[in-house]
């Protein structure tokens, strides 16, 4: 029988049969994907091949196969940095929801999010949540936030929950599609899903006001069928984001304004630092590329993965300046 992952808690997985009847399965000895070192074997989204076994209290299934995957979208593992964690797999989209102070979203944060969302070919949407709650300085900052990433062509959406803002438009592009909601927790991913199928009752939290992080609701990753033809996986808040297995060679090609320009530069390993004749660099003089993108390229080739969780919006602007001096 086939089946589709709506949910894994580590050692069982709920599965939704091609009748539509959900089944909790477990794994079937140990599974070895093919040139991939993840700590979840099976993740959320994937199509998977079991058989049913009945006992004395309840039926339940064996997965013994798991269909190629379209794509997936991973991080680095909380506890073993060499290993990778699949958040979800077969994504037709995903929504990176971003807040400006509340938490804060950092630049480094959201390149670090689109560069794998582009190795792994998944198509990316930017939404900027709580817009009811921006002052004039926040604004500005979430409208040059939003002009950054418009001007490579990343889509974007200004919603609020509790105004009801953006939200039908939001909705009407997740119809007849697998979409993923992620981003910090605290963003409020869980209280827009429930904004846009309001039956769902999905757990929210307030802000942690010591610390403006987000206190995590969702533990794990779970899908849901939407009223309106639509798939939501919901995720569990991630607070850093880290490369997982990419040459230095091949980052800049996943920073779409970097990837139109390389065949300019002198040289074709160019890795757009020091190299003369650079034409990322002279496009970056110009102002035709962010400098806050550069610099998020930049921690990104130094394998900087220790310092980017605590990288805020006006040490990104600072950097920025640096650089240009």
């Amino acid at each position: 029988m086939t089946g589709l992952v709506y949910k894994s808690t580590g050692s069982w997985y709920t599965v939704k049969s091609e009748k539509g009847d959900f089944i909790e399965c477990r794994m079937k000895g140990k599974f070895r994907m093919k040139g991939i070192k993840s700590t979840n074997p099976i993740a959320v989204g994937d199509i998977v091949d079991y058989e049913l076994e009945e006992t004395s209290d309840a039926l339940t299934g064996t997965i013994f196969n798991i269909h190629e995957r379209k794509n997936y979208i991973v991080r680095k593992s909380v506890n073993l940095s060499h290993q990778m964690h699949i958040i979800a797999s077969n994504i037709d989209r995903v929504f990176l929801l971003i807040t400006i102070n509340n938490p804060p979203t950092t630049f480094n944060f959201i390149d670090r999010f689109l560069v794998t969302a582009e190795a792994y070919n998944i198509e990316t949407i930017l939404v900027f949540n709580k817009i009811d709650t921006f002052d004039e300085p926040t604004l500005e900052d979430q409208l040059y936030m939003q002009y950054v990433y418009q001007q490579i062509g990343y889509k974007c959406l200004r919603v609020s929950s509790t105004e009801m803002k953006g939200i039908e438009e939001l909705k009407d592009m997740m119809i007849g599609k697998v979409s993923m909601f992620s981003g910090h927790s605290g963003v409020g991913k869980s209280t827009l899903v429930n904004a846009m199928e309001p039956t769902l009752h999905l757990k929210t939290k307030t802000i942690s006001e010591a610390s403006k992080q987000g206190q995590h609701t969702t533990t794990f990753a779970e899908m849901y069928d939407l009223s309106f033809d639509a798939r939501i996986i919901d995720t569990p808040g991630i607070k850093g984001f880290g490369i997982v297995d990419m040459e230095k060679e091949e980052i800049s090609g996943y920073f779409p304004e970097f990837f139109k320009l390389k065949d300019q530069c002198k040289f074709n390993n160019c890795l757009h630092k020091e190299e003369p004749h650079c034409a990322i660099k002279a496009a970056l003089e110009k102002d035709e590329i962010a400098w806050s993108r550069y610099n998020s390229y930049l921690k990104i080739l130094e394998g900087d993965d220790e310092n980017y969780r605590t990288d805020n919006y006006d040490e990104d602007r600072k950097a920025s300046d640096e650089l240009r001096k």
